[in-house]
């Protein structure tokens, strides 16, 4: 799927620093034009639920973890966790985003017989869940290899992998804001291990936090690069620190930082086909606007959202309100699975 000619490092961090805003979103929406000429904007209906927020992680740029002693602390109860997903059904959606804290206490048993429960009684969602932060704690918490663990989670209806935990793929930043997570080699190992036994994945990127414009340049190509390396990323969703309520602090990127960055993922990921905007920490209204800066993808409509929520970010959208979204700008719009199959296309 490559556009050649690829660009390399250099020629990134410099459009990062000096391109011109508009040209570089020129350049990038040239390359969502090639690739999805027809002029559709997709979006899965989806809900993240949180299964606990007990994480031994305790990473400084997040609001949501709590200590197991924390008065707040949780574990869901499977049947919360039913019922959760009996309302996404009930509203048409076929993505379940389970993901949750790093939980000593949670072992592959505990999974295997929550995800086989829930396949049996939902067969048309699709189980996209985990990280490969939390795929690699429970395969430690059970005394196993990735791939024993990746297998066994499998078998017992786990789907796909989203990119959660991905924050910037340089370990001198990882040390900095979330020293108790896995590297990025670990991480890119969980997701090229997922693909081998054909696990789609997705990759994300937060950025705005205290990394370096090289920084964001090199977790780009180390996406790209695992990605010629035989992964299986359907799509890429950068989206930007939200600092409210945590230890690190400190100042969001503006919106100029955050288009630019799009773009630039659309120019550099020539090998992915999809490049999502999160409307959850922009809003909508540069959602739209990010539809001409390579998005062409929406990402879930989220019944529910509890991390970033905990940042003091809460935008909401019901299926009806992202198609006008869609369509507002000028583009037709169309419900997807978590693989990019089309549900469904809405008339103007």
């Amino acid at each position: 799927m490559s556009l050649l000619p690829r660009i390399d490092r250099n020629e990134a961090l410099q459009l990062l620093l000096d391109g011109e805003l508009l040209q570089l979103g020129g350049r990038a929406d040239n390359i969502r034009r090639r690739l999805h000429p027809e002029g559709l904007v997709t979006f899965v209906v989806d809900r993240n639920v949180n299964y606990t927020n007990i994480c031994e992680s305790r990473c400084s740029f997040c609001a949501f973890y709590r200590d197991k002693q924390a008065e707040d602390a949780y574990i869901l109860s499977n049947d919360l966790i039913y019922q959760k997903i009996a309302e996404l059904v009930e509203q048409g959606g076929t993505q379940l985003l389970m993901q949750g804290g790093l939980n000593p206490e949670l072992k592959i048993e505990y999974f295997e017989q929550l995800f086989r429960e829930i396949k049996a009684r939902f067969p048309s969602v699709r189980n996209h869940s985990l990280s490969p932060a939390e795929v690699t704690c429970i395969a430690s918490n059970s005394g196993l290899d990735l791939n024993q663990t990746l297998a066994r989670l499998k078998a017992a209806g786990l789907d796909s992998i989203p990119g959660g935990g991905a924050e910037i793929l340089v370990d001198e930043v990882r040390s900095s804001i979330s020293p108790k997570k896995i590297g990025w080699r670990q991480w890119g190992e969980v997701m090229l291990k997922a693909a081998v036994i054909g696990m789609p994945t997705t990759a994300t990127m937060m950025f705005g936090s205290n990394e370096k414009p090289e920084d964001i340049v090199e977790h780009l190509f180390r996406v790209r690069e695992l990605q010629d390396s035989g992964g299986s990323f359907t799509a890429f969703i950068p989206w930007t620190y939200q600092p409210g309520n945590t230890e690190l602090g400190g100042t969001t990127a503006t919106g100029v930082d955050y288009l630019k960055v799009l773009a630039l993922s659309r120019i550099v990921l020539d090998n992915i086909h999809n490049i999502q905007a999160s409307w959850v920490t922009q809003g909508a209204k540069m959602a739209q606007v990010a539809l001409f800066f390579g998005a062409n993808d929406l990402g879930g409509t989220m019944l529910e959202e509890n991390v970033v929520a905990a940042a003091g970010c809460s935008f909401r959208m019901s299926r009806d309100e992202m198609i006008k979204l869609i369509q507002g700008a000028g583009f037709r719009a169309a419900q997807r699975t978590t693989t990019y199959s089309i549900v469904q296309e809405f008339a103007v």
